[in-house]
């Protein structure tokens, strides 16, 4: 598969990239190799493979919910770059 200079200037512009005119027929072929490793895909024998929607299997990595004692606030408060009267001092955003 041979993709020309158009398509290659149409991908870079909707990936708002700009391409130097030198490199637009190195990336039209590496573009082409690489379209003709995946078309290879299309002869792999599928037939009774499950689609799936990852590689590898996933579990929910979520903890128990548990009632626990609250941290202290001096303890919460003991690495605060800065504090004042039992809180964090962060900048004004506004």
């Amino acid at each position: 598969m041979k993709i020309s200079k158009d398509e290659v200037l149409k991908v870079a512009a909707l990936a708002r990239l700009d391409i130097d005119d030198a490199a637009i027929e190195p990336f039209a072929e590496q573009i082409s190799t690489i379209l003709d490793y995946v078309d290879t895909l299309n002869n792999v024998d599928t037939e009774g493979v499950p689609g799936t929607s990852h590689a590898i299997s996933l579990t929910n990595a979520f903890r128990e919910d548990e009632l626990r004692e609250h941290l202290e606030r001096e303890r919460a408060l003991e690495n605060a770059p800065e504090k004042e009267e039992g809180a964090f001092t962060v900048p004004k955003v506004i």
